[in-house]
């Protein structure tokens, strides 16, 4: 079992790199399922389906099927419990009441717990149902909510220390620290704060997981040394302020890139797909991610 998750600052394209390294590991022969997590869809509007639930279904990209569902923490708990009393008559009655409702929406972090669960739930833990599935790509929360999904194993550990509970939330934790794995993938811009905000979070994931995350620079600009050789000869003052506005950007982006570096991380950049159609994104991304 293979889980990778892909998180980011908000509106740093992590969705669309999180399927396009579903498509990448399907392609190579894995049975793969991407998930996104929460109670709204980003996928079904990108990819125009009527709907995406817990249940997962199909997704066709050039040729190549992957599995794409949407998992919340009440539908991840529900699913263990019914696993467990069998009898969904015997789960309603004590699980579907005001009072129990409302109890499970203050626990603390027992939606996140759920969901990791659910994640982690395949070899070498094997709790619950059968996971059929070699690699789980997760379009996870963005940094802040994403950080208090990864304590959430820490902080009920620490609470409860004995009992089979006691034993779920350490087992979690332990696939969560074991590098064959895990693998956790942090979205970027190559400006100022996406990449503050990134490098941050890549610190903070190591300081719970022990684990090192490989930055993703999305959405360089390609620079063409011609065209911007044109643009400066150009006669028109129009032309020749973009040139010089092209200049400025592929030197915040240069120097985005060096930061990253500098930092230690491992690094890759991803370029900006100028394209409207969804499916020619993700494939054209998927084609650039490096094993």
């Amino acid at each position: 079992m293979e889980i990778n998750f892909v998180t980011g600052k908000g509106g740093v394209g992590k969705s669309a790199v999180a399927a396009a390294l579903a498509l990448k590991r399907a392609r190579a022969g894995f049975r793969t399922i991407l998930v996104e997590l929460g109670d709204q869809s980003y996928f079904r509007d990108y990819f125009s389906l009527p709907s995406v639930g817990y249940q997962a279904q199909t997704l066709e990209i050039s040729g190549v099927k992957f599995d794409l569902a949407q998992w919340s923490g009440q539908e991840c708990l529900k699913e263990y419990i019914l696993h467990i009393v069998k009898v969904e008559s015997l789960y309603r009655l004590f699980f579907e009441n005001a009072v129990t409702k409302a109890l499970v929406n203050v626990a603390p972090a027992l939606s996140e717990l759920s969901i990791l669960g659910k994640i982690t739930s395949g070899p070498p833990r094997n709790v619950g149902p059968k996971m059929p599935y070699d690699v789980i790509v997760v379009d996870a929360y963005a940094s802040g909510h994403f950080m208090a999904l990864m304590n959430a194993p820490t902080g009920l550990a620490t609470a409860i220390r004995f009992g089979s509970m006691g034993e779920q939330v350490r087992s979690i934790g332990k696939v969560l620290h074991d590098a064959n794995l895990c693998k956790f993938f942090v979205v970027a811009l190559p400006e100022e704060l996406p990449v503050v905000e990134g490098l941050e979070l890549a610190g903070n994931i190591k300081k719970v997981t022990g684990q090192s995350s490989k930055v993703l620079l999305n959405r360089l600009l390609p620079f063409s040394q011609e065209l911007n050789a044109d643009l400066t000869a150009h006669a028109e003052p129009a032309l020749k302020n973009f040139s010089n506005y092209l200049q400025e950007l592929e030197a915040r982006q240069k120097s985005m890139q060096e930061r990253i570096l500098n930092s230690g991380h491992e690094a890759q950049s991803l370029p900006w797909i100028l394209s409207s159609d969804a499916k020619e994104i993700i494939e054209r991304l998927s084609r650039e991610l490096q094993a």
